[in-house]
């Protein structure tokens, strides 16, 4: 019964809500734990808040990071609505539990002094996979894109007459963003030197749709020669696109669009990276500083 109910909430997440992928199975990997912990003899309809809080003692006791704790927590709330709104139980037990407080992390991101060199390599520009390489990085940086819809990103989705791409993010949530000329003109010498026909504008050597591996490897490879950053990873260009905007005077809300955040509050996390920035030009310049 209880691993039903957790298919029946697993399918509700992809068809109804349209989660990707990944979602779906970080969901279904903290169900599988929980139930492992609860054991088949025990009705999920019934447990009370007890049990979730000795789940959390254990987890603890495992030595599991806070922040990997409260997304289990999400995903116990997320399941027990679901369980409720079905009529499946008549209380939803995650209503006396409270996420721990943990530690804001600020997104890292590479100063513009240390962007530069990333796009000053040399490149043929008839290679094919120069040119590919050189057009992940600098979509990665001169759009914000996320790492799955740089991989899903078409043909067809590039505008090149109005300088724009379609991207299609989380939940199929469709977005426009503006690219630099820059970009117009890396896209052109890029399809005409692909020596393959792809709806998929990004290809690998062999003609193949991008894997998620395959760019976090050019992108670790070619961040390593510029930034001693721990985590050199497709994200860390987000994380910079969305900050640089910020320093130059971008809008947040428009931040927020370009970005395609569902709520304002996830964007202005940058703007503590921002007021980073202001206090180091402060100290910098003032001479009371």
């Amino acid at each position: 019964m209880n691993r039903e109910l957790v298919n029946f909430f697993l399918v509700h997440l992809k068809v109804e809500r349209r989660l990707s992928i990944h979602t779906v199975t970080a969901y279904e990997n903290d169900l599988k734990q929980f139930l492992a912990f609860i054991g088949l003899e025990v009705d999920i309809t019934s447990i009370k808040s007890d049990l979730i809080r000795s789940w959390l003692i254990q987890l603890s006791d495992d030595t599991i990071q806070n922040r990997s704790i409260n997304r289990k927590l999400a995903t116990l709330r997320t399941f027990f609505k679901f369980l409720l709104r079905r009529g499946d139980r008549p209380d939803n037990p995650m209503t006396t539990i409270k996420m721990i407080k943990t530690k804001k992390k600020l997104p890292q991101f590479l100063r513009e002094s240390e962007i530069e060199p990333l796009f000053n390599t040399p490149i043929d520009i008839n290679s094919f996979e120069d040119l590919r390489d050189q057009l992940i990085l600098y979509l990665l940086y001169g759009t914000g894109i996320r790492l799955a819809e740089l991989i899903s990103l078409k043909r067809v989705h590039v505008n090149l007459q109005s300088g724009t791409i379609r991207v299609i993010g989380k939940r199929n949530k469709e977005r426009m963003i503006p690219i630099p000329k820059l970009i117009e003109v890396l896209i052109t010498n890029y399809l005409s030197a692909c020596p393959y026909t792809h709806e998929n504008l990004l290809l690998t050597d062999k003609g193949e749709i991008l894997y998620p591996v395959f760019v976090q490897r050019l992108v670790k490879k070619q961040l390593s020669r510029i930034s001693t950053l721990e985590k050199l990873s497709p994200h860390i260009l987000r994380h910079t696109y969305a900050t640089h905007l910020l320093n130059r005077g971008a809008d947040l809300n428009a931040i927020k669009e370009l970005l395609g955040h569902a709520n304002l509050a996830a964007t202005q996390v940058y703007t503590h990276n921002s007021m980073e920035k202001i206090k180091e030009i402060y100290s910098q310049a003032h001479p009371k500083a």
